[in-house]
């Protein structure tokens, strides 16, 4: 029996051959965590596709933003002559996109187009080959994504057209928790609700944030690479479902120096293939709590905290990101781990079978595939090595100018990651190269760009 939304092989023969389907939406996730993809007659994608794959250009893994192919990649150039991949369909993630007219949503594995080995730098890859190194730990891995964004009183058309500047967001006062200004974006946002959670990925709730016009949709935890799949199928639902509706929505970082950042919350667990929490404990409870934690738990903890700083240029990908790390603003500075705390950059949550840790450093920007696979693979190190976290830390994470801080800007984070051993270890030296050369990248273009905030400055007065 499929979930609600989902779909098998038979459904969607059914539904292309009933009328209920007409177009399926062949997908796979770029760098940045976009979609790319073609929209495939359901016939035809019966016929030649759904069993053949399609092919697109592999350039897709190797352009910038802006889709301007981008020299100095090993896996492809104008040298090699830009061509083709192999997007073959993930039957387990198909489902309708119920925001869309008769259209279905499959995810593809990406191939080489003369072997059928997956592309190591494809970011789906990248998560598929650290999930493997956990079940030969006896390890199932679950990830839950809490994405805020802001939600706007323009088109896309009509933001662009203002140069994005004076926007008009969709209320004028912190909304956090407020039911009031809730009910007042309820006409897209509760769409956003109903469409994601009748496209097979279950939604929890909605709520205000800490900004005007900020909003977060929390999606229901699932296994490790069905939960990145939900996020950014998530992500371009929200976009399209707000567009629709003559409204627009952003997941950026930081859209506004005086607003709160959008963060992403990523909550992280253990299980084993029967489903019992590899998490929880029978040790000492954590003081005034119920927890009690299992060694298993403390290691990855203590992997986690050992790469934070290594790994954050994954967390964090472009020049935008850093500007979120705030002090006060509910986004971490420093990497610690305390139970409850909205402070410090890994928090300690729930207890019993529900015992995680929430990761507070990325941002909405963020490639979830890359994060998740960070995190897994800083835990699985800290399984290995046996690393331990140390004391829970108590307090304002704010002012513990003991901790150690996340990294402040892009090359900070870069140079972070270069100097670290673990992700040449856990992801190899084709995918590390790859990542580095598209920081790089993306670290050079925002260096060159000549922004409002200097004009602003110095046309007159420098």
């Amino acid at each position: 029996m499929t979930r609600h939304g989902m779909l098998n092989r038979e459904a969607l023969e059914s539904g292309i051959r009933e009328g209920q389907i007409e177009t399926v939406l062949t997908v796979l996730p770029d760098l940045y965590g976009r979609l790319m993809g073609k929209r495939i007659l359901g016939g035809f994608f019966l016929e030649e596709i759904l069993d053949a794959g399609m092919h697109a250009c592999d350039y897709l893994l190797a352009s910038d933003m802006e889709m301007d192919p981008t020299p100095g990649y090993a896996l492809t150039s104008w040298e090699t002559g830009y061509g083709d991949l192999r997007a073959i369909p993930d039957l387990s993630s198909m489902r309708r996109a119920a925001w869309l007219d008769r259209t279905a949503i499959v995810m593809c594995d990406v191939l080489e187009e003369e072997r059928d080995v997956p592309i190591a730098v494809a970011p789906r890859s990248i998560l598929n080959r650290q999930i493997e190194r956990a079940a030969t730990r006896g390890i199932v891995p679950h990830f839950g994504s809490e994405l805020e964004f802001f939600l706007f009183d323009e088109t896309y058309s009509s933001a662009r057209a203002k140069g994005y500047h004076e926007l008009s967001v969709s209320q004028a006062y912190n909304e956090d928790y407020h039911v009031l200004s809730g009910s007042f974006a309820e006409p897209i946002v509760g769409a956003i609700r109903r469409e994601v959670d009748a496209s097979g990925i279950p939604v929890e709730f909605s709520k205000g944030e800490a900004s005007p016009g900020q909003h977060e949709i929390n999606l229901r935890y699932g296994p490790a690479l069905e939960m990145a799949d939900r996020h950014v199928i998530y992500k371009l639902a929200a976009k399209e479902i707000a567009a629709q509706r003559n409204a627009a929505l952003t997941f950026m970082a930081k859209w506004h120096t005086d607003y709160a950042g959008n963060s992403l919350h990523v909550h992280m667990s253990f299980t084993d293939s029967e489903g019992k929490s590899l998490f929880s404990g029978e040790g000492d409870p954590i003081p005034g709590t119920q927890a009690r934690m299992s060694s298993s738990f403390r290691h990855a903890v203590g992997g986690l905290l050992a790469h934070a700083r290594g790994l954050s240029m994954l967390f964090a990908p472009n020049i935008n990101s850093y500007k979120r790390y705030v002090e006060g603003t509910f986004a971490p500075t420093r990497a610690a781990w305390s139970y409850d705390n909205r402070t410090v950059g890994f928090r300690v949550v729930g207890h019993g079978e529900g015992l995680r840790i929430e990761c507070r450093i990325p941002g909405g920007d963020a490639n979830p595939y890359l994060v998740y696979a960070g995190m897994l693979a800083a835990a699985l190190d800290g399984l290995e090595n046996e690393i331990d976290p140390g004391p829970l830390f108590e307090g304002n994470g704010y002012t513990a100018t003991d901790l150690p801080r996340v990294p402040y800007s892009l090359g900070e984070a870069i140079g972070a990651f270069e100097a670290s051993p673990l992700p040449r270890n856990a992801f190899g030296d084709e995918v590390v190269d790859h990542l580095i050369h598209f920081a790089q990248s993306e670290l050079a273009a925002g260096e060159r760009a000549v922004t409002d905030y200097e004009r602003a400055r110095y046309f007159e007065r420098g």
